[in-house]
């Protein structure tokens, strides 16, 4: 199977198992019976159905019940749905092809690959064609020479350094300062990251002098560019700050990166 696919439906599963185990242990402290809701013009009857068929109209004063009831008659919708949803993918996990397009081509052998051109690109084809697409990268001083990652890229500061190693450490391809046209202009987003999942391209800036006012200023500046051409925060945008007594926090950012640019 796809590997990628084969994850993300991996991943689905454990959602739902993990989601279904929750909301069966909250079913289990509720009340017996259900609520039948029936409207009649503007009014509003609720009647509870006991496990016998026994029905009575339920008063203000059942209000605690009421709720307990219909909050039940959702968790067991939301069982069904889950179980449906599992039955399936499951099945789909099971049935899928072991052999997929993408597939096709690395099995050939090294002879058939000269004259070969792969119709559907597999994921590392992929990451190294955009790897291997040349970019003009901003002028750095000399004095930042000591910057430099795992990567070979000679970066503005050690925290950069930090990023850039993380990212390549955990295999996320990235490009450190490729030029962007947003507004009419260019710019250098610090890092700009192939995120595989989806093979979205976003962008990731680390604001490391914001106790500088002008500097603060600039990235404002820089966060509506980024807006006007459709580039949003959360999205394909993401950030990190720093100040001179707040550094880089590692934790937060090695949870972006599992979040955001895998």
């Amino acid at each position: 199977m796809n590997t990628r696919l084969h994850n993300i439906i991996n991943e689905r599963i454990n959602v739902i198992e993990l989601t279904s185990k929750a909301v069966r242990k909250k079913l289990s402290s509720y009340p017996e019976g259900r609520i039948k809701v029936c409207r009649q013009g503007k009014n509003v009857y609720y009647y509870f159905i006991s496990s016998t068929n026994e029905t009575r109209l339920l008063k203000k004063t059942d209000q605690r019940l009421t709720s307990d009831l219909l909050q039940k008659g959702y968790y067991e919708q939301v069982i069904k749905a889950l179980n449906n949803e599992l039955n399936v993918l499951t099945k789909a996990e099971r049935k899928y092809p072991e052999l997929v397009a993408e597939d096709i081509y690395n099995q050939l052998s090294d002879d058939r690959k000269r004259f070969v051109k792969p119709i559907v690109l597999s994921d590392e084809q992929y990451r190294d064609r955009w790897l291997a697409q040349k970019y003009d990268k901003k002028p750095i001083a000399e004095a930042y020479s000591y910057n430099r990652t795992l990567k070979g890229d000679i970066v503005r500061s050690k925290s950069e350094v930090i990023i850039a190693d993380r990212l390549y450490l955990k295999n996320i391809p990235y490009k450190y300062e490729c030029p962007l046209i947003v507004d009419g202009k260019i710019i250098h987003p610090d890092f700009t990251i192939l995120r595989m999942s989806d093979r979205k391209i976003v962008y990731y800036e680390h604001c490391g002098r914001m106790d500088d006012p002008e500097y603060s200023r600039d990235m404002v500046l820089r966060s509506r560019d980024y807006s006007r051409e459709g580039i949003f925060q959360g999205d394909r945008l993401f950030y990190t700050f720093e100040t001179s007594n707040m550094p880089l926090d590692i934790s937060i950012l090695d949870r972006m990166i599992e979040q955001n640019f895998r």
